[in-house]
């Protein structure tokens, strides 16, 4: 007698077509190209999760670079100033301290002249 995959391929596909929702034309509704579609997808995501770090990190760098600049002094100056200096925070916690905290930023851009002029 032949058999068919009855209600697990039924499962299978609902299951496919779940995570497809969304996708346009065929990628959305034919077994083969979902499949295809999804793979696909799923290589661009584990992908982008690394770019979108790197991504941030330059948008930190920019931003600091920026804001060092209005208080003259160059982003490699005022990196190597923080190392001299002792001061331990990440380009991300100083770049919002240079957006939303500029008395801050300013005494930590005034630390690291003194550490450089030392």
């Amino acid at each position: 007698m032949r058999t068919t995959k009855g209600a697990a391929r039924t499962k299978s596909k609902k299951r496919l077509f779940k995570r497809a929702k969304g996708f346009r034309g065929g990628r959305g509704n034919l077994t083969r190209t979902v499949k295809e579609t999804l793979l696909r997808s799923g290589a661009y995501a584990f992908r982008d999760r690394r770019v979108k770090k790197r991504e941030f990190r330059k948008l930190w760098i920019i931003r600091l670079n920026a804001a060092a600049r209005q208080h003259g002094i160059r982003y490699s100056e005022f990196i190597f100033g923080l190392k001299k200096a002792g001061i331990e925070m990440d380009r991300k916690t100083l770049s919002e301290m240079a957006i939303h905290d500029e008395a801050g930023f300013k005494d930590v851009c005034d630390k690291v002249k003194e550490a450089l002029a030392a």
